[in-house]
């Protein structure tokens, strides 16, 4: 098994304290979405001490790296996925609560009609949330 200050190395990240014990926070429940407050809140709860600026910044710098995922789900809001392949995903609203959209036997939701990328640029991506609400009666 991979230590994580391998991992960091091998995604380019020199391997801080800090990056080391937020990593390890950041993976130890596997697949999963968090917001860089709720990292902050699992950081102070682990006693390691650290700002919620540094979370904020570590959680891009993961990112950029390779090894999140940046989901924008409204202006404010942005969560952080830990699988970074190519799937979607489900918003419940009022909740704050983001999770996969699990692979059916038709597979994940697709674009069609996709525009031309304009001249010079490529399109890289193409993210879907589905914004749920719970039923009320």
């Amino acid at each position: 098994m991979v230590s994580m200050e391998e991992r960091l190395r091998g995604a380019g990240l020199r391997p801080t304290r800090q990056r080391v014990s937020l990593a390890s926070l950041i993976y130890a429940q596997g697949d999963r979405h968090l917001s860089a407050e709720d990292l902050h809140e699992e950081a102070v709860l682990a006693n390691v001490p650290v700002s919620l600026a540094t979370v904020y910044n570590t959680l891009h710098q993961f990112t950029e790296a390779g090894m999140l995922r940046i989901i924008a789900v409204e202006g404010s809001k942005t969560y952080f996925d830990t699988n970074i392949s190519d799937h979607q995903h489900f918003f419940l609203e009022g909740e704050n609560v983001v999770f996969d959209i699990p692979h059916g036997e038709r597979g994940q939701p697709t674009v069609s009609n996709m525009p031309e990328a304009p001249e010079g640029m490529e399109i890289v991506n193409v993210d879907i949330i589905v914004r749920l609400r719970r039923k009320t009666r």
